[in-house]
């Protein structure tokens, strides 16, 4: 079997969506802390990067492309959070 650097990509994108996943079961990782949304955002990534320079398939890109703005959205949202509980108060 020939991979090339996308195949790879994808391969280690969808371990990393599917640990965080079964690590999020396990109550091993919190859905709301930043370990999770990273797994899923770098997994979400690598799948995007296979679907843009391997084979394309819509739907699967489409997925993996609000997979990735989700996790944006979750880290994003998460640091605020964090930057909010830990302003003094007036």
């Amino acid at each position: 079997m020939n991979l090339f650097w996308h195949d790879w990509a994808g391969l280690v994108g969808v371990a990393l969506v599917l640990v965080a996943f079964f690590l999020l079961q396990a109550h091993k990782l919190s859905g709301q802390g930043t370990p999770y949304q990273l797994m899923n955002l770098v997994g979400a990534f690598g799948i995007l990067l296979s679907l843009i320079f391997g084979t394309f398939n819509l739907s699967a890109f489409l997925q993996e492309l609000a997979w990735f703005l989700i996790s944006v959205y979750g880290i994003v949202r998460g640091l605020r959070m964090r930057k909010a509980s830990s302003a003094p108060l007036p």
